[in-house]
């Protein structure tokens, strides 16, 4: 298996803090060597956030407005300390808004267009993230990149459950 195999296996904290630090989108920077597209990873068009798909989908597409539910874990890349699962103990499945800026940029364009079952990975530079201050309480350091597999569970639309 693959270093993000492994890495995605671990994660930390809870979801309301994904939700409550969301940063306001950021225009793309010139791609820096640090932030240099994996050739595994295909690239967000206007974003330095990265993709894959693990597993495809089917049926309904998150599209912005829609309700979301997702399993997630996310690891910071740097040092590959899981700092959050869905899966852990005592954890439960995340619902967010897609596409309106209410969790960190990378993650808000990064699971668009995603599938009902379909499972993709995210790599997330710090300016996508949590930036430059990083995100102390859940243990994700200043300028830290995050590395996240995310399973779309369901996806409530504006004309209800999709």
């Amino acid at each position: 298996t693959s270093r993000v195999d492994r890495d995605m296996a671990h994660a930390l904290a809870s979801a309301r803090a994904l939700r409550l630090c969301a940063r306001p989108i950021v225009p793309k920077r010139a791609q820096t060597r640090r932030f240099a597209v994996r050739a595994d990873m295909e690239p967000i068009p206007g974003y330095e956030t990265t993709k894959q798909t693990i597993t495809a989908g089917s049926g309904p597409v998150v599209a912005k407005g829609d309700t979301v539910t997702v399993h997630a874990t996310g690891i910071v890349e740097e040092g590959n300390k899981k700092f959050w699962s869905t899966k852990d103990p005592g954890q439960q499945p995340f619902t967010y808004q897609a596409g309106v800026g209410k969790v960190i940029t990378g993650w808000d364009q990064g699971c668009l267009g995603m599938n009902v079952g379909e499972t993709r990975k995210l790599r997330i530079p710090a300016h996508e993230g949590y930036g430059a201050g990083g995100f102390p309480a859940w243990g994700i350091p200043p300028g830290g990149t995050l590395l996240f597999e995310i399973e779309v569970l369901s996806i409530k639309g504006k004309g209800g459950e999709l």
